[in-house]
């Protein structure tokens, strides 16, 4: 069944690090403009960053720029989302998906659960 598979999520404190992984599983990403998204409790899912099909450019959300950086090897078929000085604000469940148009496509995987506390 294809589908995309979050990982690397993690319990951290204020201002440390994660990198989180969408794979492909049973399809490829490597031609598709990529984005991720996270959902915190109570809250609507929101857009964090996107990528173009190539990795050449990218666009983020006010809240994570400068924090956050996405990247991807379409050799491994696979798409990052490195997150540094992280904020409980940031704590949600973070997801990735194709992006046309800026909208997400496609079904939702089961996410990654990233938890910012102290």
């Amino acid at each position: 069944q294809a589908q995309l598979v979050e990982s690397g999520g993690g319990a951290v404190q204020p201002g440390e690090s994660l990198r989180l992984s969408c794979a492909g599983v049973g399809r490829t990403i490597s031609g598709y403009a990529m984005g991720w998204f996270r959902q915190a409790p109570g809250k609507e899912r929101e857009f964090v960053a996107w990528s173009d099909k190539s990795g050449e450019a990218t666009h983020y959300s006010d809240s994570v720029k400068g924090r956050f950086t996405m990247s991807r090897d379409n050799a491994k078929n696979t798409v990052y989302l490195q997150m540094n000085r992280l904020e409980s604000e940031d704590t949600a469940v973070y997801y990735c998906n194709e992006v046309i148009a800026g909208n997400p496509v496609g079904d939702w995987g089961q996410g990654t659960q990233v938890t910012v506390s102290s």
